[in-house]
């Protein structure tokens, strides 16, 4: 089998990190454009898949295609891709002293069409943090566009007192179910 052509659907550096450590660099890196807004009273797991699904679906390439999304949910409440530090704050003060969930799915678009997917679940918690810890990490501005307003490859990693799960599903692509998907389609992996 000649080379197979692999297109990232992501605007996210650490997607094409995490992805780089499978050895794999895509031919191209084409962030999808979509609207990324929950559908009424969509549940996480759906809404996780489905954005990894219309961002697969969305970008125009030859090839495969893969693309993800990661969502940070408390319960059954979607909290956002945070643009406002007064957001960020309102979800560190949500997630002080409880767990709350992490999904990231990953979605492989082949060249006929077809999709194959995996979704990741995580449980993290966090310590109870005080106003000044709060304070002190939004002022390092790594909050920014972060689902749940937070990056746990960054400073955030020092709040979380535990997780349960995948730290790459938590950074945004789920190493191992990536993995998978990409080798049952043909691309080595060592």
């Amino acid at each position: 089998m000649g080379k197979l052509h692999l297109t990232l659907a992501s605007a996210s550096p650490r997607r094409r990190d995490l992805i780089a450590r499978l050895g794999i660099e895509p031919d191209a890196v084409t962030p999808a454009d979509i609207d990324e807004s929950p559908q009424g009273t969509e549940r996480p797991r759906d809404y996780a898949l489905r954005m990894g699904r219309e961002k697969a679906l969305a970008v125009d390439a030859p090839g495969f295609v893969l693309a993800g999304d990661t969502v940070v949910a408390a319960g059954r409440r979607i909290l956002p891709k945070t643009e406002e530090e007064s957001e960020a704050r309102t979800c560190l003060e949500l997630l002080s002293g409880r767990r709350h969930v992490v999904l990231s799915s990953v979605v492989l678009r082949a060249p006929d069409g077809t999709l194959r997917e995996r979704l990741n679940e995580n449980i993290v918690r966090f310590k109870n943090l005080s106003h000044e810890e709060i304070a002190s990490y939004l002022a390092g501005g790594e909050w920014r566009g972060k689902a749940g307003g937070y990056a746990i490859q960054g400073a955030a990693e020092g709040l979380v007192q535990w997780i349960r799960g995948s730290h790459s599903g938590v950074m945004g692509l789920p190493l191992y179910e990536t993995r998978t998907l990409l080798k049952s389609a043909g691309f080595a992996i060592g």
